[in-house]
């Protein structure tokens, strides 16, 4: 960030990219045409790539550029850790990517015709959108710090912050329509919650100069935010199925994430 070109090129590529990540909540429309298997088997393959995605953007970029900028290694590694045990608190608190097996397990594509999953508006589809506000904002600063480090960094970042999206918004919508909303207000609530993204890089780029030294240990929290997601999370998923050729799939479609975000580091 020496220079306005600099600073603006940083600016175009960060909000460019939340966005983008905040078309993502529009996804869940395209899933009312596929059929329950159609969809459910490319939720599993968009679940194991956003794992790859996930683990390799953690270790392969955030965490080495973090250690590079920092005289500290134990203090990056204790703030990995920090960043796990972040996640697991703000999930244990939100209720974050699952709102209870139950609601996933029976709302999947319970609202997909277009009819209430129940009389009113559950409070579980309350949630839903406050737990999604709350953690698009937070990947809006997380992609802002990314960019502020590199470029390259940046959109390592955004991509795997996408590939978890894609998943996460098509459970989260067929959720609103099961607890109760017709699928234009469900839409439209799960496409503002999603904008909170562009508020957390402003908010992120507001503090000036201190966002430079904000972002040296955002990444770390970062990188440990990503591994629980992954681990805690996602793996789970994939675990749900013992079929050999699914699991064979699986292990293909973590092994492309990673490989993507490897070869993210030749634009480095």
């Amino acid at each position: 960030m020496e220079t306005t070109v600099t600073t603006a090129t940083i600016y175009l590529y960060t909000f460019g990219s939340v966005i983008l990540v905040s078309l993502i909540s529009l996804v869940g429309v395209f899933t009312l045409s596929l059929k329950e298997e159609i969809l459910r088997k490319y939720i599993f393959v968009f679940i194991s790539i956003a794992v790859g995605a996930l683990l390799g953007d953690a270790f392969i970029h955030l965490i080495p550029e973090a250690l590079e900028a920092s005289s500290n290694s134990t203090l990056t590694s204790i703030l990995v850790i920090a960043g796990v045990l972040a996640f697991f608190i703000i999930e244990k608190f939100l209720h974050w990517h699952h709102h209870g097996e139950d609601n996933h397990d029976h709302g999947t594509l319970a609202g997909a015709d277009g009819t209430a999953g129940a009389p009113g508006i559950h409070p579980v589809g309350k949630l839903v959108i406050f737990s999604d506000a709350v953690h698009n904002f937070l990947d809006g600063i997380i992609i802002a710090a990314s960019f502020i480090v590199g470029i390259p960094i940046g959109i390592a970042t955004t991509i795997a912050v996408i590939l978890h999206e894609i998943p996460q918004e098509v459970g989260d919508f067929a959720v609103l329509l099961h607890s109760g909303y017709t699928k234009k207000r469900a839409l439209w609530l799960n496409f503002l919650s999603a904008l909170s993204a562009i508020l957390g890089a402003a908010f992120l780029f507001a503090l000036g100069d201190f966002a430079e030294l904000s972002a040296a240990w955002l990444l770390p929290i970062a990188a440990g935010g990503f591994i629980y997601i992954a681990a805690s999370d996602l793996i789970p998923e994939l675990h749900k199925t013992k079929k050999a050729e699914h699991s064979l799939l699986q292990l293909v479609a973590v092994a492309l994430g990673v490989l993507a975000m490897v070869a993210l580091t030749f634009l480095e």
